[in-house]
């Protein structure tokens, strides 16, 4: 096995050799050089070319989150993790903004240690891996012939089930057609799609975005996560606060991607109306807008058909109503208050659904003869069906849609 290469960046000589010490009896692991400031780690790294980089932030004259920002550029290959005594947000934003792919603070473990060079170390060979000439798979890419649909499910309110159903449909989608289904989950600061699909230790959209995707757009593929089911997923942060590294424009250059890749791409989003949310909402093929049986739901999803009908999306409108129960408003005043039919009526099965988020298990799959199961499946039975985009297949357009909401009240 190839040794991972580590170059340790201190000014404290004690520290290095704490650091030596612990990775002595890592047999995959070598030291490959050291520096006390940051502007010796850029001459060091460039020398050495190593591995990954541990970087300790506080350093005299230039510090680390500068020295990152540099070898970054200057030693793309290396990876940086970032170390500091100190764990604030402020200082993981910063680090990340500078290129760091990890952050340890002070004191750590031995195993804390290896484990962060070994998955930081894994992901930058990920990275760099060429299973082809980047002119044959922009071949391969071009010869796509038609666009993916890209199916968003959507609504300002929270609690609907709109998650569960976005993770059931893209399965049911997969098994029922055969084709390739990819689910992004643009929930940015409290995505679940990870959890109710029991991902663990998976990238996410946030650490996409740091990869530089203008000069190596296939990138995106490694960050897709696989399920045993067959579809992929693009996972929403980790954590809220690493949404903020994250632009609308980032969100274009991915689905635009995706959309010369898969057939389906189902988009879960939050539950708002960001600019996030509205480039989606312009390039969707079909908007999925949540329905309940409450008067706050029908609220929300009558001013959600409203604005859509404003943006001249009425025609994307499908209404799904979920969790159907006999207490509730009945489907025919919905109808009639909101002035559409219902797409498809999910009814209610708790003991079904809450074992399936539990266990992260879709009951597309692990309960497929159940009621709500055979009521996602007919959804995506009818999504596939209805083969015509609602309009002509393109890219999706770096524009602003929050401009055009603002001008219909003027």
């Amino acid at each position: 096995m190839q040794s991972i290469r580590i170059l340790i960046v201190d000014d404290v000589e004690n520290t290095r050799e704490d650091i030596k010490r612990f990775l002595y009896f890592e047999e995959d692991m070598e030291v490959v050089g050291e520096a006390s400031s940051g502007e010796d780690a850029i001459k060091i790294a460039g020398r050495v070319k190593p591995d990954v980089i541990l970087m300790d932030i506080n350093l005299p004259g230039m510090d680390g989150i500068a020295a990152s920002e540099i070898i970054s550029v200057e030693v793309p290959e290396a990876v940086i993790v970032m170390i500091s005594i100190q764990g604030e947000q402020e200082y993981l934003k910063k680090a990340m903004a500078a290129g760091a792919r990890d952050y340890l603070v002070k004191p750590f473990t031995s195993t804390d240690l290896a484990e962060t060079i070994r998955r930081a170390n894994a992901f930058s060979r990920k990275r760099h891996l060429r299973l082809v000439g980047e002119e044959e798979r922009a071949s391969r890419v071009e010869k796509v012939a038609l666009p993916g649909k890209i199916i968003t499910l959507f609504s300002t309110k929270g609690g609907v089930g709109k998650t569960t159903l976005a993770c059931n449909l893209a399965i049911a989608l997969a098994g029922e057609t055969s084709k390739k289904v990819v689910l992004v989950d643009l929930d940015l600061q409290g995505g679940d799609a990870a959890v109710i699909l029991n991902l663990t230790g998976v990238q996410t959209i946030a650490d996409l975005v740091k990869e530089d995707l203008d000069r190596d757009i296939f990138l995106i593929d490694t960050f897709l996560a696989p399920h045993f089911s067959g579809i992929n997923i693009l996972c929403a942060p980790s954590s809220p606060e690493q949404a903020e590294t994250i632009t609308p424009e980032h969100v274009t250059q991915i689905i635009n991607y995706l959309k010369l890749k898969y057939d389906y791409i189902i988009i879960d989003t939050a539950p708002s109306y960001s600019e996030f949310n509205l480039n989606v909402l312009e390039v969707a093929d079909k908007i999925l807008v949540m329905v309940a049986q409450d008067l706050p739901t029908l609220k929300h999803v009558r001013s959600t058909i409203e604005v859509l009908g404003a943006l001249n999306y009425t025609d994307k409108i499908k209404l799904v109503l979920n969790q159907l129960r006999p207490d509730g408003i009945s489907v025919k005043e919905l109808e009639s208050s909101l002035g559409l039919t219902m797409t498809v009526v999910i009814p209610t099965d708790d003991k079904t659904v809450l074992q399936s988020v539990n266990k992260g298990q879709p009951f597309v799959l692990s309960q497929k003869n159940s009621r709500v199961s055979e009521c996602v499946i007919e959804l995506a039975g009818k999504v596939s069906a209805e083969n015509k985009a609602a309009k002509p297949p393109g890219r999706l357009a770096a524009i602003n849609p929050i401009k055009k909401i603002f001008s219909l009240s003027r």
